[in-house]
């Protein structure tokens, strides 16, 4: 992917750091591991219901990719699968508009509702992931954005979130220009986050999705 009015900045590096000390980020992983296992509690039987829908359909239930995480560490992230088995054969990543060719009709209603990331919550409750943090992305694309910038080394510092400040008001990253917007909200959350401030996008990201929003 290339965008041709996109120019790597020259300017000097700025040094970032992780806003949150040691006692929040402990409460943080507290936090994210309670409620991820209350959660997988609460909604088993949401669960079962898509598992038996998909079950019924001609592929397997659950979609497993590998994404780059904490620390620079590659973590397999789960979902329900939204789209046809042969969606990625060629091993090329889709991005958003060629996934909505492929979506299977009840993928399409997940993916409508947020609801095939669901299985997240156990990502979660390994540690793989947090509640809130920059959107895990696969190396196929970071590959690409390192060539505009040396900055997204700074999203090795934090897990990578169910949701996050910059998925709610940037969306999906379907071209390079909003992938380095992206990258620019995540590292501003990097340099003044706080549990408070996390309090904040979860809820955010709960009336969002109540109101129908897409990102």
């Amino acid at each position: 992917m290339s965008e041709n009015n996109i120019i790597k900045a020259d300017a000097a590096p700025v040094e970032h750091k992780d806003a949150m000390g040691p006692f929040q980020r402990s409460v943080k992983r507290f936090c994210d591991f309670f409620f991820s296992f209350i959660g997988i509690i609460v909604l088993s039987p949401i669960i079962l219901v898509f598992t038996v829908i998909l079950l019924f359909d001609d592929g397997p239930v659950i979609y497993k990719q590998e994404r780059i995480g904490y620390k620079g560490r590659p973590f397999t992230i789960y979902k329900f699968r939204s789209m046809h088995p042969d969606a990625e054969s060629n091993g090329i990543p889709r991005l958003e508009a060629d996934r909505e060719k492929h979506m299977t009709k009840f993928g399409s209603f997940m993916r409508a509702h947020h609801l095939d990331e669901i299985p997240q919550l156990w990502n979660v409750l390994k540690g793989d992931m947090s509640f809130v943090g920059p959107r895990p992305e696969r190396q196929f694309f970071i590959d690409q954005i390192n060539e505009y910038t040396d900055d997204y080394k700074y999203i090795y510092m934090m897990r990578p979130g169910v949701t996050s400040y910059a998925t709610i008001h940037n969306g999906y990253t379907d071209t390079m220009e909003k992938m380095l917007k992206r990258l620019e909200l995540d590292i501003d959350y990097l340099d003044h986050r706080n549990l408070l401030t996390d309090v904040k996008i979860i809820f955010n990201t709960f009336f969002s999705v109540s109101s129908g929003k897409k990102f």
